[in-house]
């Protein structure tokens, strides 16, 4: 077995932080976790890494929503580069994710999709692990697109849902569509029949219609507070509804830029942080300098950290890092390791069915560990305990 040991180092874990601990992995497994002074003696063979109980040890972080990065999209339909934007992911300490499209014509997602199921089958080592496929559109509200173009948005259609999903190879794990737009929920239940995460987005939907939608199924909301109807003291709206229903997760972009940051603390109060998922929403110019890119096949301008549609003033994804959003709710919000963890790994692990072997550190599970040197940057990154990124 290629074994790695991680030497003196603080390692968070789901309840508690080991400290001056060691930690061994194996053939793409955490396999022993304990304290140095149980840790056997090691020789100048062994892989040793030994991190002077700098920093800290957390589990891979989990991105559930995320475009593309360094100049690649997941829909230009190029598994090459797929492998790109993966590499450059476990940079921010991310390790898992899901490939996310955009609303475009749907012979455009088709391609994509089967290019995905392609990259899938022989996903390359030392880079983060693509879990699946949230599919973004084009099932919306044309009236809360956002920077999704108009053109290509359609009626929910359990038909073309489950041809899609078929051409997918069943990778698809989370559909956002506007249930307002589903005739008697017949895309909801096609949804609900393959166990697929129903989320509410790009939805102009009552606070009832909502209501109704999370009782028939929808557990999840797609960047809260964007793409969907705000609260009103006379209809709580999309917000209202998701912010008030214990069991839906909330995606959030805490970047300061899609939501005021003070609002944190009102999330909190409302769902807990068992139902928070921070994502960056990260589109092609993450990683790249400022600029003029594209998203969904529209213009968009970057600068200052913001992603701004040129044809409609839209905020258009990110360019937030993962492990910068981890820092952000650590300020804004006064976490914990274990609580930031939570709400950038194990919540997401949790709601995706995977947290047997993902989402915590733990023996057994997938040896998806990140090292956070003193300052809170990203010192080493293993992906199934392959090296995927380094510092330098």
């Amino acid at each position: 077995m290629n074994k790695i040991w991680i030497i003196h180092a603080n390692i968070v874990m789901e309840d508690g932080i080991v400290a001056n601990g060691f930690l061994q992995m194996a053939d793409g497994k955490i396999t022993v976790i304990g304290q140095m002074d149980n840790c056997p003696p090691l020789t100048s063979a062994d892989n040793i890494i030994n991190c002077q109980q700098q920093g800290y040890i957390i589990p891979g972080m989990i991105d559930i929503h995320v475009h593309g990065a360094i100049g690649h999209d997941f829909m230009d339909g190029a598994p090459v580069n797929y492998a790109k934007i993966a590499k450059y992911l476990a940079s921010e300490g991310v390790t898992a994710f899901l490939a996310t499209t955009t609303t475009s014509p749907m012979s455009e997602i088709e391609v994509a999709i089967e290019a995905l199921a392609f990259y899938n089958k022989e996903q390359p080592t030392a880079v983060a692990e693509m879990l699946g496929i949230h599919l973004e559109g084009p099932f919306i509200n044309r009236l809360k697109k956002g920077a999704q173009p108009e053109e290509s948005i359609l009626k929910p259609n359990a038909k073309q849902f489950n041809d899609l999903y078929d051409k997918s190879n069943q990778l698809i794990r989370l559909v956002t569509f506007a249930p307002e737009e589903d005739v008697d929920f017949e895309l909801l239940q096609a949804l609900k029949s393959k166990d697929v995460i129903a989320s509410i987005g790009h939805s102009d939907a009552d606070y009832d219609t909502t209501i109704r939608a999370i009782r028939a199924g929808v557990t999840h909301a797609t960047h809260l507070f964007n793409g969907m109807r705000g609260i009103h003291h006379r209809d709580p709206g999309v917000v209202g509804a998701v912010l008030l229903e214990d069991d839906v997760y909330v995606e959030l972009i805490p970047d300061n830029i899609h939501f005021h940051k003070d609002l944190l603390s009102m999330i909190r109060k409302m769902k807990g942080l068992n139902r928070m998922l921070v994502i960056t929403d990260g589109m092609r110019a993450k990683g790249m300098p400022d600029g003029i890119y594209t998203l969904g096949g529209e213009e968009v301008e970057v600068f200052d950290n913001r992603c701004v549609q040129r044809k409609t003033g839209s905020l258009a994804g990110s360019v937030l890092n993962m492990n910068t959003a981890r820092k952000n709710i650590e300020e804004w919000l006064t976490l914990s390791l274990i609580e930031q963890v939570r709400l950038v790994s194990l919540n997401q692990a949790i709601h995706l069915g995977v947290s047997n072997r993902k989402g915590s550190l733990a023996v057994g599970k997938d040896a998806d560990v990140v090292w956070l040197n003193a300052e809170g940057g990203i010192e080493k990154t293993f992906c199934l305990g392959n090296l995927a990124f380094e510092k330098n």
